[in-house]
């Protein structure tokens, strides 16, 4: 394996967080412009995840079926093209709609960078080399909504869309040119597409897939609740400008970073189960401070800042973890088995993106309260893997 394989890996992968996050800061200047209620921007983070969820069953079917490449080339392309649509849209529909278009493309750097680390890994060493992909994806939520406030600044919010665009294009070009094929014809799947299908129930009730998988979309439903509902809480209720929003987000995201470059050593030194139980359990006592602070208003922006920071932090370990438990038992379906992973995570992100939108009162409360609903479903969810 190249050296810089990772590297590359992490900057396909880093599609999505660049597109979930850059355009964060945004969120007031799109409702403004386009004329729309509060809290209505929140639809075009649903449709995205929306997308995603769909795109990753069938990025995942094909990438099984035609490889890792083509999929991965053909979806990049996809993405780059919806995505100037969104630069373009006059409304919030079409924008929306756009996004989900954009999402299906983009799935595929979502779902098959995972599918090529179970080509090449397992266990510890696919731990690692999920960590490194981390390392280069972090940098994506601590960058982007910084860079997003810039654009936002110097150009207005489409530009951060045609930013974007360049990166899908040259995510694309990269995949055609450097991105080398990790599974071989004779081990692709030459099922038929009903088999193929099949092959979800049959990856679904497996344990130890499930478990995982769950614990890692509950944890996707409270991030996202909180990535939703952060623009409006931070710029509008606190009074925070863009440019400082997306400074906190960046000193938020770090964590994530420093979390998983320690998650190959804490593995090594303690155990899966025993990582991600502990994690699991600081993360919901910061989501339970950042819920009574939001309610009581005690601590202001720190009080919301400081335990939202701990939450992030604590991704950087359950998110490649997650990953590895779930794709662990189905080398021969990686693909498939990523897709649904992926998808079962990312309608979680949706779900918790359109709720957030749904239940906008103006106060950090509906955020922190689905936070809350989504810690207690990943502890949950992380008592019953199997021992």
């Amino acid at each position: 394996m190249p050296a810089w394989l990772p590297l590359l890996l992490g900057f396909l992968t880093a599609v999505g967080p660049i597109s979930t996050d850059m355009y964060l800061p945004a969120f007031p200047a799109i409702e403004a412009e386009l004329g729309t209620a509060r809290g209505s921007v929140e639809i075009t983070l649903a449709t995205w995840f929306v997308g995603l969820a769909v795109g990753q069953l069938v990025q995942g079917t094909l990438a099984d079926r035609l490889g890792r490449r083509l999929p991965l080339i053909v979806g990049t392309a996809i993405y780059t093209v919806a995505t100037i649509g969104c630069a373009l849209a006059n409304d919030m529909v079409t924008l929306a709609g756009w996004r989900c278009v954009a999402a299906f493309g983009g799935a595929a750097s979502a779902v098959i960078p995972r599918a090529m680390v179970r080509d090449l890994a397992d266990g510890l060493g696919a731990a690692k080399l999920m960590s490194k992909l981390m390392l280069v994806m972090g940098a994506a939520p601590i960058l982007a909504p910084t860079i997003g406030g810039l654009l936002l600044g110097a150009g207005g919010w489409r530009m951060i869309f045609w930013a974007s665009a360049v990166y899908g294009g040259l995510s694309c070009l990269l995949a055609w040119r450097l991105l080398p094929e990790t599974l071989p014809p004779d081990r692709r799947a030459k099922r038929s597409f009903v088999t193929l299908l099949a092959d979800f129930v049959q990856i679904g009730r497996e344990r130890s897939f499930i478990t995982h998988a769950l614990m890692g979309a509950a944890t996707m439903f409270s991030v996202f609740a909180f990535i939703s509902g952060a623009p409006a809480v931070y710029i509008e209720y606190f009074g925070v400008a863009p440019g400082h929003f997306g400074l906190l987000f960046a000193i938020s995201a770090t964590g994530f970073i420093g979390a998983s470059q320690f998650n190959p050593w804490l593995l090594h030194r303690f155990g899966a189960r025993r990582v991600v139980s502990f994690t699991l359990r600081t993360s919901a006592s910061a989501v339970a401070v950042l819920a009574v602070t939001a309610l009581t208003g005690f601590g202001g922006l720190l009080g919301i800042f400081i335990p939202a920071a701990v939450t992030l932090a604590c991704t950087g370990l359950v998110f490649p973890n997650a990953a590895v438990g779930a794709l662990s038992r189905h080398p021969a379906r990686a693909g498939s088995a990523s897709a649904l992973l992926g998808t079962l995570q990312f309608s979680c992100a949706a779900l918790g993106s359109a709720l957030v939108g749904a239940l906008a009162d103006g106060t950090p409360r509906p955020m922190a309260l689905l936070m809350v609903v989504g810690a207690a479903a990943a502890l949950t969810a992380a008592a019953g893997r199997p021992r």
